[in-house]
């Protein structure tokens, strides 16, 4: 039995979260892995208990190839999160695609490098199918919530996740947009899949908050006005959250990420 108190969805996110949780009060988590991110903050959304993580510390002072994703995600399954909604900053690459909007990913391509992205490093060997690295379920509940708020959005979206901690350059990005991908992000790898190897269903939602540099040709892309949009916009992810948590059931007769370790062993 878990020592930790056990929660019925995860949060990941930025610092401007924190209020959404009532009674709530820090859990310090020890993993295998070391620590994580910033001890969890446990509290209430309505019916549901919840677990609220920063990826980036809560003074934001780690930069995304620094995280520890698998700390970051071994404390979510200590806690008993079967489901965690992982809104996320993104630029945009294609011109439909608007500063303000959200898309509710479905798909990412992985452009990191060195990153300790898995939980099986041997002897024990898996392969794991990450062909749908995102929770249909939880998906149609973003979906429902972005419908009921009218929040202007995208229901599917590929999200390309690059090293970081530097932006692209125009030649990047005028690649990316050409292969179709919609998004570019620095954190869904490996934080989407290594959900996966935990069995846990993950719904990336991705808040736009610029247009990357080789979509606009007077644009470049600077920190300051990332940050601005995000938090002209941090209300709406807010309603988001509070909309769509109490509608997460724990139930998973029809999810398949409960299974994703099935058939993977060698």
């Amino acid at each position: 039995m878990s020592v930790y108190p056990q929660v019925d969805v995860g949060v990941f996110g930025g610092t401007g979260f924190y209020d959404l949780l009532e009674d709530a009060r820090t859990v310090k988590i020890h993993t295998p892995y070391g620590a994580p991110s910033s001890a969890p903050l446990v509290g209430m959304v309505g019916d549901k208990k919840v677990a609220f993580l920063p990826r980036h510390g809560t003074d934001h002072s780690i930069p995304p190839h620094k995280i520890n994703y698998r700390a970051n995600l071994w404390a979510m399954k200590e806690l008993g999160a079967t489901r965690i909604i992982a809104p996320c900053a993104c630029g945009t690459l294609q011109a439909d695609v608007k500063p303000g909007d959200f898309v509710v990913l479905d798909q990412f391509v992985d452009r990191t490098c060195c990153r300790k992205d898995t939980f099986y490093d041997g002897p024990r060997v898996t392969h794991v199918s990450s062909a749908d690295p995102y929770c249909d379920d939880l998906r149609a509940l973003a979906i429902k919530s972005c419908e009921n708020l009218s929040i202007p959005f995208h229901p599917t979206g590929t999200v390309v996740v690059i090293q970081g901690p530097r932006f692209s350059t125009r030649a990047e990005s005028r690649w990316f947009a050409s292969q179709g991908w919609e998004v570019i992000n620095m954190t869904q790898y490996p934080e989407a899949y290594l959900a996966r190897e935990l069995e846990i269903c993950y719904c990336g939602i991705a808040l736009i908050t610029d247009y990357d540099a080789g979509v606009d040709a007077d644009e470049s892309v600077t920190n300051v006005d990332v940050m601005k949009v995000f938090a002209e916009n941090l209300d709406k992810l807010k309603a988001l959250l509070v909309d769509m948590i109490p509608e997460v059931t724990q139930t998973r007769d029809a999810c398949s990420c409960k299974e994703a370790l099935l058939y993977s062993e060698m």
